[in-house]
């Protein structure tokens, strides 16, 4: 075992910790107010620990409003026989209602296109009975033919919320025009983008004059979108006003760990095995990708303050493909993702510029799958029977943090394979939670085990009784994958086992003591196998 050390000083100097994790996003709008996606929700305001952003995509594509895996529509906008617009709302009131009623805050991607909208000509599609047709298969990601009409569908939206949910909450809402525009989720130029977001903002702040209103969602290797999107906003000619320049108040673009591991279907139950090719995710990646895009922000001085969302902040693509379809998806299962997320968090909080405010959201885009088998590996705080995966136990760390981020000084083991980490934090009443990690991007080193000396000088609680308790991630901690496998990776568990996978899942507490006179520099050590993460937190007996 080797040594490692996290030195941190509670009186030090501290800066609000802005909490960027709090927020998720999914495909499938059509899942939220089925019973599972209502449960969910529900789950998710508590592991968040409170609001959170939530976005989904579809809301204005048609369809029948049946979701599938990485597909669904709010099927939104229609067209009597003399072109005039109709609305349903139905399927949006539906969604929208369930994460007002959760607590959740909208990013509202305007996107994508009705198909009474599409100017796209068909692609050549093999009209078998058993698949949907050329819209499904590239025109939803057309332009809409009309700038006018998309107008006034996008004021249609807002209108209809700001009526339904009241003008106050609304107004605390985050309005985006589409997604991904880099790519071929928009078959049009970067112009004919920028001149549809000049009409989206017009729309928007017809109805909600003060809306944040942004874009462009662009992929992690769309700065050169971006820096043409920014160029526009600040010195084209907008396409409503003729003026210069188009309001943004926020910039948002994307983030992957990795390329999309290629479907090999292997083996079919070989979960954990070691596939052919190892592949697996890379926070460095990731780093790059956004030290990237900051940097195009960076070159405008007027966007030095302005909000930047990384509104999809994951590992890898695609969210819906799992270890059925390659066996390198099996990360999403275990420890390996919720360690990965924890230091990517505090990577990112570390990640700030003077020219630049910094990341003020890293959006999991994660939730769940409807007919998922049990432990899929797909990308989701949930599996089969709405079980937690031991990702979810990350999130619930992380709202255990403070409200101010402490310095944390790490040694590093010599172990050349261990990758030691720690993100600390005070709390109210004198308190401090410190989250420290082993982590390795290869997923498939595993194994390495570090020990973790912790010492927290100048704690304002010294002389009073405080609780101190260790939380534990790892292989046989805080891991319904684990407990899953111990019973023989069962596809029909029993009653009996669901409870066991569910209780196994929970953030579990593995060390806790009482102690009548806090000092004021305490010493704790910690064992750490790799992949694994701890929390250590120290609060005042009297907050309990």
């Amino acid at each position: 075992m080797t040594i490692a050390s996290v030195s941190i000083d509670a009186a030090g100097p501290s800066t609000p910790l802005e909490r960027i994790w709090m927020s998720f996003g999914y495909d499938e709008l059509n899942w939220t107010a089925t019973p599972r996606g209502r449960a969910n929700m529900g789950t998710l305001h508590s592991v968040f620990g409170g609001p959170a952003v939530v976005r989904a995509h579809n809301l204005l594509t048609s369809g029948n409003a049946r979701g599938l895996p990485h597909w669904s529509s709010g099927n939104v906008y229609h067209e009597d026989a003399s072109g005039n617009a109709m609305y349903d709302w139905g399927e949006l009131d539906q969604t929208f209602d369930v994460w007002i009623e959760n607590g959740m805050v909208p990013l509202v991607e305007l996107g994508f296109c009705p198909i009474q909208l599409s100017r796209a000509s068909p692609r050549e599609f093999n009209p078998m009975p058993s698949l949907y047709g050329a819209y499904e298969s590239w025109g939803w990601a057309s332009p809409p033919r009309d700038e006018n009409k998309w107008a006034d569908l996008v004021e249609a939206v807002v209108r209809h919320c700001v009526e339904r949910y009241g003008r106050d909450e609304v107004s605390t809402w985050y309005w985006e025009f589409w997604n991904e525009p880099d790519i071929a989720y928009w078959q049009g130029t970067v112009e004919e983008y920028c001149r549809f977001y000049d009409h989206t903002v017009e729309a928007v702040r017809k109805v909600l004059p003060g809306a944040a209103v942004g874009g462009p969602a662009t992929t992690g290797g769309g700065a050169a979108f971006l820096e043409a999107f920014l160029r526009h906003c600040t010195e084209g000619i907008n396409a409503v006003t003729g003026e210069h320049g188009t309001a943004i108040d926020f910039v948002s673009f994307h983030t992957k760990g990795a390329p999309e591991f290629r479907r090999t279907y292997g083996p079919i139950g070989r979960d954990g095995a070691v596939a052919a090719r190892k592949e697996s995710p890379s926070t460095q990646k990731m780093l790059e990708e956004i030290n990237t895009n900051l940097g195009v922000i960076r070159a405008y001085s007027s966007y030095r303050d302005i909000p930047v969302f990384v509104d999809e902040c994951d590992p890898g693509v695609p969210a819906h493909m799992g270890v059925f379809d390659n066996e390198n998806y099996g990360f999403r299962n275990n420890e390996y993702y919720a360690v990965f997320q924890l230091q990517l968090m505090a990577a990112l909080l570390e990640d700030r510029s003077d020219a630049v405010r910094g990341i003020s959201l890293a959006t999991a885009w994660a939730w769940y799958m409807e007919n998922d088998r049990y432990f899929e590996g797909t990308r989701s705080f949930f599996t089969a029977s709405d079980i937690a995966l031991p990702v979810t136990n990350a999130y619930r760390m992380l709202a255990r943090l403070g409200t101010h981020k402490l310095a944390a000084k790490v040694g590093q083991p010599t172990d050349q394979d261990t990758r030691v980490g720690a993100l600390a934090s005070s709390k109210g009443g004198g308190g401090v939670s410190v989250i420290v990690w082993n982590h390795d991007d290869d997923q498939q080193c595993s194994g390495s085990e570090a020990q973790v000396d912790i010492t927290i000088a100048n704690i304002g609680m010294a002389g009073s009784a405080v609780r101190i308790r260790e939380y534990l991630i790892d292989r046989d901690h805080s891991n319904s994958h684990t407990a899953w496998l111990s019973l023989g990776a069962p596809q029909n568990p029993s009653p009996d086992e669901i409870v066991t996978m569910r209780t196994r899942g929970a953030l579990e507490v593995v060390a806790e003591e009482r102690m009548g006179r806090c000092p004021r520099l305490l010493a704790r050590s910690i064992s750490l196998r790799q992949p694994g993460a701890a929390l250590l937190e120290i609060v005042p007996l009297r907050n309990e």
